[in-house]
């Protein structure tokens, strides 16, 4: 609280939208034909609690909580591979992804080989602990350790 009474809590339209199941181009639609006031600060506008309940006709839950995510790409590039060893890995990635029970955590995963130069890439895509032990996984099989 600050001398002129409790601080305004303000949203961005973002906030609004996922707090309301609304897409973002609809919110803003509101605001500009000012059925949704809202205060521009700088090229984003900013609605404020009392308005965003007048509008819903309603009191909001607490604060919008946002959640951190931490997330990794990395690209492996396996040389002088032959196609059947790098069907075999990418196959034996991608069956360990398919096969696994891991919550919201997700792993994205795209392999491309070039048989002309014998490289396979890997590009995965996810939550850092499960990535870090694909990775290890996946230089072990190029490394051809059993």
């Amino acid at each position: 609280m600050d001398e002129e009474g409790p601080m305004l809590e303000l949203y961005s339209v973002e906030q609004v939208a996922d707090l309301l199941g609304l897409h973002v181009r609809t919110v803003r639609g509101y605001v500009r034909d000012g059925k949704l006031p809202a205060t521009r600060i700088g090229k984003q506008y900013r609605i404020a609690r009392h308005d965003l309940e007048e509008f819903t006709g309603g009191a909001l839950p607490g604060p919008v909580q946002r959640h951190r995510r931490v997330e990794v790409t990395s690209v492996v590039q396996v040389d002088a591979v032959d196609p059947d060893t790098a069907s075999r890995i990418g196959m034996t990635v991608v069956g360990m992804l398919n096969g696994r029970d891991s919550g919201d955590a997700r792993i994205r995963v795209e392999t491309a080989y070039d048989a002309e130069r014998a490289c396979l890439k890997i590009v995965l895509i996810g939550d850092t602990d499960d990535t870090a032990e694909l990775l290890r996984l996946v230089g072990a099989m190029a490394r051809g350790d059993r």
